[in-house]
């Protein structure tokens, strides 16, 4: 076996930084996506919708009780089958060549973050004192108005870095994503590795790029977590 060449590493680190792009695409998206999926999902749930309730908790116990791997592996797997089923017995004609390999992971990756997202919402929600409603609801507002006015916001701030974790969580679960063709900075890794059989530098380099980001973004949502605590000692004065 060869020494580990550091030479290699150097020459070959800027071939895995090429790949960030595609790595913070499918996090940034699944990440806001997931979370619209994941506010339907909890207001589904905080107000007992009849069905809908029940289908978003079986829904949640599903993705946090399977291993993201396997929840690629059915997305892309099982994608084809649905679009076949909805073309045979609704008539939908879906074009299912159009989906890359990137969108199968970015439906994977939204759907893993929409049950995660979702259970951090409803517990914000939930921590939120009732009586502001009742008082948004007296002086003539509408439930709506006063949960994206007054109830949503304050729960925002609550959940700030819960969020910051699952969006970390994120950017380490697309590594996952080359499972599925998709070029990421693990993929780049791999490939750049078989070329020469240098697959400890390469996973090094690897190491150090997710690295270097969880850490720019764990800081930057340490930074946010600070404005709105400023922001809320101004409200609160």
């Amino acid at each position: 076996m060869d020494n580990f060449s550091l030479e290699f590493a150097i020459l070959k680190f800027p071939e895995v930084v090429k790949a960030v792009p595609t790595t913070l695409l499918v996090a940034v998206i699944s990440m806001l996506l997931g979370f619209i999926v994941g506010l339907v999902i909890a207001l589904c749930r905080i107000y007992k919708v009849p069905v809908l309730d029940k289908l978003g908790a079986l829904y949640v116990s599903f993705i946090r009780g399977t291993p993201l791997l396997v929840q690629i592996y059915v997305t892309f797997y099982g994608t084809p089958l649905l679009v076949e089923f909805l073309h045979k017995q609704l008539g939908w004609n879906l074009p299912l060549d159009a989906i890359s390999p990137l969108g199968f992971a970015l439906i994977a990756f939204t759907l893993n973050a929409a049950a995660y997202q979702s259970e951090i919402i409803r517990s914000a929600l939930s921590s939120t004192d009732a009586g502001q409603m009742e008082a948004a609801l007296s002086v003539g507002m509408t439930t709506y108005q006063g949960l994206m006015r007054i109830i949503t916001p304050q729960a925002m701030v609550i959940a700030l870095p819960n969020f910051g974790n699952i969006f970390i969580g994120l950017i380490k679960g697309t590594s996952l994503a080359f499972t599925v063709k998709v070029i990421e900075i693990m993929a780049s890794a791999k490939i750049v590795a078989g070329d020469g059989y240098r697959y400890l530098e390469m996973y090094v380099d690897a190491s150090i790029v997710y690295w270097v980001l969880c850490f720019a973004f764990e800081k930057l949502f340490e930074w946010l977590e600070e404005r709105s605590g400023r922001f809320e000692k101004k409200m609160a004065i």
